[in-house]
């Protein structure tokens, strides 16, 4: 679990939708089907989809209530902003996105005469290119959980008011510009006959399986039910990543020990779920080493020199990304890979991501911590 920062929840989901519950794969209500509430939302979100890629507030317009009711003004502008924020950061780090596709998945809706509450679940897909080199294109996926209040007027549906947890919520004008940039990356062969105590190639298939509601992960996107989800308990990021270093059927499976472990039915110790205990365990345990710190720019020089130096440990899959705010951990990611500049991707919960540039999301207020899971 993780602080709050306000207005971006990204790790410390308070989940407060009244009167509906957040079962992600319930079939909708049928009294929605009849209405028309399906076929709203199926729109909506494939326009909100459009304005990310082209910025174009015509696609959205139509659908909030923004001239009559505050709330509905402020979901707006906050498609607005996060459209804003991604192509902002995507002009900093001289790529180009050239696809969106969006899919939802109604948990459930309620009609009330001329009021809809819903809960659902999107799954995004972004694909980006390098503007002048790196030939080849990068798919990434999130996943988000909303809570929306539709309101009907004239005859049709608008937006009244509207929670998630976006993790594109910063401000575009609060990214770190940076004239650094990654080189390609090169994942050292391990010899087949050595054995570690850590199995990442296994630690990177648990990322990638059960990274969640996101594009691109598996599992029916769905987390692994033998574990508690800690969405609703103050966010899920550091469950999921102890889960992926510690799962020993399916993940890195390293040994639970020194206050460190899940009971199965129970939950999580404060190190297992807790973001700067499981940091504090990591580094006190030995199971991990700080190999990188410091803002965007110098992540980036400090994963260029190790690949220079290729008798120093490096950043491999499998291998952790603390994200610290005011002294703070406040959220956990997984290296899973690179892209093709050598740009670290990372999956990781609340909000759920997959293959997803690590800083994405972030500002110029957040520093990193590159934790190496020692083999």
């Amino acid at each position: 679990m993780l602080r709050i920062r306000k207005l971006q929840l990204l790790c410390m989901i308070l989940i407060i939708i009244p009167a509906y519950s957040f079962s992600l794969f319930r079939a909708q209500a049928e009294p929605a089907k009849q209405d028309n509430v399906t076929p709203f939302l199926q729109e909506l979100f494939d326009d909100r989809t459009r304005l990310l890629m082209d910025q174009d507030k015509t696609h959205i317009e139509d659908h909030y209530l923004f001239k009559d009711r505050r709330s509905s003004q402020y979901a707006y502008l906050h498609e607005l902003n996060r459209a804003e924020y991604i192509q902002e950061w995507a002009k900093l780090r001289k790529i180009k996105f050239v696809n969106a596709e969006s899919s939802i998945r109604i948990a459930r809706a309620i009609v009330l005469g001329d009021t809809a509450k819903v809960s659902l679940v999107q799954s995004l897909k972004l694909s980006y290119e390098y503007i002048d080199s790196y030939p080849g294109r990068h798919d990434f996926g999130i996943g988000t959980r909303h809570g929306i209040t539709l309101r009907k007027k004239d005859n049709r549906w608008y937006v009244e008011r509207e929670w998630y947890s976006d993790p594109l919520e910063e401000n575009s004008k609060k990214i770190q510009k940076s004239d650094l940039f990654f080189t390609p990356h090169e994942v050292p062969a391990t010899p087949e006959r050595v054995i570690h105590k850590y199995n990442r190639a296994r630690a990177v298939d648990y990322a990638n399986k059960y990274a969640g509601t996101t594009w691109g992960a598996g599992n029916g996107q769905r987390y692994n039910q033998k574990y508690l989800d800690y969405n609703s308990k103050g966010g899920d990021c550091t469950n999921f990543s102890s889960q992926v270093i510690g799962d020993k059927e399916e993940g890195g499976g390293l040994p639970m020990k020194s206050g460190w472990h899940y009971l199965y039915g129970n939950g999580g110790s404060q190190a297992w779920v807790q973001t700067d205990a499981f940091k504090n365990f990591l580094l006190r345990s030995g199971y991990g080493r700080i190999i990188g710190q410091g803002s965007f720019s110098d992540i980036v020089q400090s994963v260029n020199e190790r690949q220079q130096h290729l008798n120093r440990p490096q950043l491999l899959p499998g291998d952790l990304i603390a994200y610290v705010l005011k002294g703070d951990v406040d959220h956990f990611s997984v290296v899973v890979g690179f892209d093709q500049s050598g740009y670290p991707l990372v999956n990781s919960h609340t909000a759920d991501r997959f293959r997803v540039p690590f800083d994405l999301g972030w500002d110029k207020n957040t520093k990193y911590l590159l934790i190496h899971i020692q083999d």
